[in-house]
Order: C-alpha cells, then sequence, then structure tokens
C-alpha cells in the first residue's frame, strides 16, 4: 500500500510527465517523485521523436520499476508493450485493439473531456477514464471550458474510474475525491517538484472518514 493508495488503481495521484515544465531533466524529476512517494507515472512527451521517446522510456520504465511502481505511456500502444507498461489511450481510439496487444493484466486508460467520453470508455472496457479540465489550466488548453467538480461528479457516476485531471493542485485534491473522483492526474505542479506535498494531501484526504468528506 502505497500512501495515496487508490484501490484498485495503482494510486490515487497519476503524474503526468512534460520535460517541457520539469524542474529539472525529466528522469532526475521523475527519481525525486518516485523517492517522495508517487507510484504511477503516465510518460507522456508525445513531440519527442520516437526513437528519443523510446530510450527515456526505458530509463523512466527503470527508475519506476526500482521503486515498485506503475508506468502507463501515452498513446504508444506497441511501445507499452514492449515496456510491459499499461498505456493511456485518447478519446475515441481501439480500446479493444489495445486490450489484445497489452493483454488482461495491463492497466488501459482513456482521456475523456465529457460524460459521453467517459461512457464510450466504459463501454469500450477501459479500465478508467481521466477527465479534463476540471479547472483553467495552462498546462491543458484548448480542451473547452472546465468542467468543474459538477462536472465531475456527473462523470464519477457513470461507472468507470475518474481521474480528474487539469488544473488540479495539491490544494484541489480533497475537493476532487469528495466530488467522487477515484484520483487526480497532475502535471503542472508535479513537474515544477511538488510531488511530496501531493502525496500527502492524497493521503490525508483518504484517510478521512467519509461522513467529514
Amino acid at each position: 500500500m502505497t500512501p495515496g493508495d487508490g484501490g484498485p488503481l495503482p494510486s490515487r495521484i497519476l503524474v503526468v510527465t512534460d520535460r517541457h515544465q520539469a524542474a529539472k531533466p525529466l528522469p532526475d524529476l521523475v527519481e525525486d517523485l518516485l523517492g517522495a512517494g508517487v507510484r504511477w507515472v503516465w510518460l507522456r512527451d508525445r513531440d519527442l521523436p520516437a526513437p528519443a521517446r523510446r530510450a527515456l522510456a526505458i530509463d523512466v520504465a527503470r527508475r519506476v520499476a526500482r521503486h515498485g511502481g506503475t508506468l502507463t505511456v501515452g498513446a504508444d500502444v506497441a511501445l507499452a508493450a514492449e515496456l510491459g507498461a499499461g498505456v493511456q489511450l485518447g478519446t475515441g481510439a481501439d480500446v479493444a485493439a489495445a486490450r489484445r496487444r497489452l493483454g488482461p493484466g495491463r492497466l488501459l486508460g482513456v482521456s475523456a473531456h465529457g460524460p459521453d467520453d467517459v461512457r464510450a470508455a466504459r463501454d469500450a472496457g477501459a479500465d478508467y477514464a481521466t477527465l479534463s479540465p476540471i479547472f483553467p489550466s495552462a498546462s491543458k488548453p484548448g480542451y473547452g471550458p472546465a468542467l468543474g467538480l459538477a462536472g465531475l461528479r456527473e462523470a464519477a457516476g457513470l461507472g468507470l474510474p475518474i481521474l480528474a485531471l487539469g488544473g488540479v493542485t495539491a490544494a484541489a485534491i480533497e475537493a476532487c475525491l469528495d466530488a467522487g473522483a477515484a484520483g487526480t492526474a497532475v502535471m503542472g505542479d508535479a513537474m515544477r517538484g511538488g510531488g511530496a506535498a501531493l502525496v500527502r494531501a492524497a493521503a490525508a484526504a483518504a484517510r478521512r472518514p467519509a461522513a467529514l468528506r
């Protein structure tokens, strides 16, 4: 059990990488985050050429494995299969084909931007969906207006574990869990070195009795 245990998911905190925002070289930052208690990392950085992204993924995968964590690779099912990792698919991607390639033991998530996307991911057999943007976010522009906690609450009632994404800070984790999120996916705060605060916030929220949330 990790400090941010999320039940059927690896953790209540999924750190999303973006080397452009990282406070130091991304592998070193990932090492710091893992040392702070982060146990689930989504390697994004899709703008890298394929060979460079594969090399980065191998480095990050080794670090995550050394800490007993879980790695999710953004979009690239073949790379995820090579590394024994999970995959995060875009809205409308072929979930069934990815499941066949990865097998039943690997996490398969889908990026959603509204309740219809969540329903589609659920019906396609995804393990979870990220829902964004919950709050205004500089890291996730271009996905429409913020859905807010009301939108998160609606999506969380659709029968699929939901990770709140977009503008989520340590201070917002409790509110997201109270709204029904299974966890939160965080980019900006994590890339700026706030991993320890995120883990503490998730652990504190999870320890609170449900009646007090």
